[in-house]
């Protein structure tokens, strides 16, 4: 298999929510595959200059935009930029996503109505008005970030799992409308990963890290670097033929019912 299968020169993608954690980490495996990045935030100006400076750092090509990913009228807005101003978006990862850990029965309609905005609604706004370029070019390869919430349930994240298991749904229709463009659209569910907002409770003897350890076959917690390789396949020639798949980079959790607590 020819390495150039996985390189991504020339091409542009734009990554929502790409100034930090999990999206940043997918973004610069883009980029040193070849890839201009498209930084997108929504928080604040400073926090998309701060995050170009260190995609510059590692050698990246990479440019930013703040928008409102749920905002339909910026989208439009942001997209008419982009492609004026550095071109077409070849690839697109819809990552900007929320959390709200709440019971249900405690929960807010607000609150349940806003993760589903963030995590469901809007992959399908970014996706409808990029999708449109890559239709009239017959190319394009759309990555939706889901979860391991997009197959199981777990106390407190019942807005999160509703719009995950959405968005896999959403991925699979995705792909049987605009496959026959040849457009590929896929997901990436991350399982746990350690990062600086899980740093707080990666630590020996916290209840949480000991459920993850021991849940984990791998037996970790994932680097962010590992979610890079996903995101490349899925963005290049070598997923030319494969449309409306989740892939689950978990360290196995999905394929295991788990352990005893007392088992080695």
């Amino acid at each position: 298999m020819s390495i150039s299968l996985f390189d991504l020169t020339g091409k542009i993608a734009l990554v929502t929510g790409s100034t930090h954690g999990l999206g940043m980490s997918m973004a610069k495996g883009l980029g040193k595959a070849g890839a201009t990045i498209i930084v997108n935030g929504n928080s604040s100006q400073e926090k998309i200059d701060a995050a170009i400076k260190e995609y510059k750092a590692e050698g990246i090509t990479a440019y930013g935009y703040k928008f409102n990913v749920t905002d339909e009228a910026q989208v439009i807005d942001a997209i008419q930029k982009i492609q004026s101003e550095v071109g077409n978006i070849d690839i697109l990862i819809n990552n900007a996503g929320i959390i709200k850990r709440t019971p249900l029965e405690d929960m807010e309609v607000a609150d349940f109505k806003q993760v589903i905005d963030v995590d469901l609604v809007s992959p399908f706004i970014v996706s409808k008005h990029v999708v449109k370029g890559m239709i009239q070019r017959k190319e394009g390869k759309i990555i939706n970030i889901c979860s391991m919430m997009s197959e199981l349930g777990r106390n407190t994240v019942g807005a999160y799992a509703a719009a995950k298991g959405g968005l896999k749904m959403l991925t699979r229709n995705m792909a049987t409308e605009w496959a026959k463009h040849n457009i590929q659209i896929n997901g990436i569910g991350p399982g746990y990963f350690a990062t600086s907002q899980t740093a707080p409770i990666r630590v020996d003897g916290h209840p949480f890290n000991d459920f993850i350890v021991n849940r984990t076959p791998s037996g970790k917690w994932g680097d962010p670097e590992e979610l890079e390789g996903a995101a490349i396949f899925l963005s290049s020639k070598a997923s030319n033929f494969v449309n409306g798949h989740i892939v689950y980079v978990d360290g196995g959790i999905l394929a295991t019912i788990g352990k005893p607590s007392n088992e080695n």
